[in-house]
């Protein structure tokens, strides 16, 4: 499998460099980053991509969702979008890419955050009633808050409860309203990951945690992701159809 990385000069781009040289059947055979030193297998633009490849794994910014899904339907590779925080009219694009080319679209490429968000949607149908809390942490260089897994485990919230209504932090006066879903970002050091969801009633509390101890797990979960995406049709999957496909 023959990967385009973009983001190779990033913490999460020397991750997957990393992940593919333990991974067999691997190779990144060009990097892509306008922040890298040029040289060797890294250029600093798309248009500069001279390497016949597989598929592309992105790990850099948001910013370059045009250029990048302009590319993957150019050269009709599959996608990989590890990215977040993209604006409407990004997700319009990346929306119209996947008419064209398989993309897998996912907020974390943790294989446990995928079982933890399951859990979440069976734990909240057996108590219709009860409260809920998000609460993420990560390191203090993370520029996004809240993160994005933690809105799609609020997503996975209102897929239960369609009427659950965020409150990102709280403040002030006022009295909680029962589709109020408080969702909670704490920045500190160099933590990686941490995801926990309260679900609770006036007589218990359930409290639904995953900790990513090495940013290794994301690199790891976005290579099986790409080798998921081989010979599929053109659309959006997610980690839900990867876990199907490991049923």
């Amino acid at each position: 499998m023959r990967i385009i990385l973009a983001g190779y000069g990033g913490h999460m781009g020397r991750e997957v460099i990393a992940a593919a040289e333990r991974t067999e059947g691997a190779e990144i055979v060009q990097g892509v980053d306008p922040l890298a030193p040029e040289g060797g297998v890294c250029v600093p633009r798309f248009a500069d991509c001279r390497a016949e490849a597989d598929v592309i794994i992105d790990f850099s910014h948001h910013s370059l969702t045009a250029e990048l899904t302009a590319f993957a339907v150019e050269k009709k590779l599959p996608l990989v979008l590890a990215t977040t925080g993209q604006t409407p009219e990004e997700k319009a694009l990346i929306e119209k890419a996947a008419e064209r080319v398989p993309v897998f679209l996912a907020a974390n490429y943790s294989l446990g955050i995928a079982v933890l968000t399951d859990l979440v949607k069976k734990a909240l149908a057996l108590y219709p009633d009860a409260e809920v809390e998000i609460i993420e942490q990560h390191h203090d260089r993370k520029l996004d808050a809240p993160s994005g897994t933690a809105l799609s485990l609020f997503r996975a919230v209102q897929e239960v409860r369609p009427d659950a209504r965020p409150v990102e932090g709280r403040a002030g006066q006022g009295k909680r309203r029962k589709e109020d879903v408080g969702i909670h970002a704490i920045r500190m050091g160099n933590i990686v990951g941490v995801h926990q969801v309260m679900i609770g009633t006036q007589s218990e509390t359930l409290t639904l945690t995953h900790e990513a101890h090495s940013r290794g797990v994301f690199a790891d979960g976005s290579l099986k992701a790409a080798a998921f995406l081989m010979g599929k049709a053109p659309g959006i999957y997610d980690m839900k159809d990867l876990l199907k496909a490991g049923e």
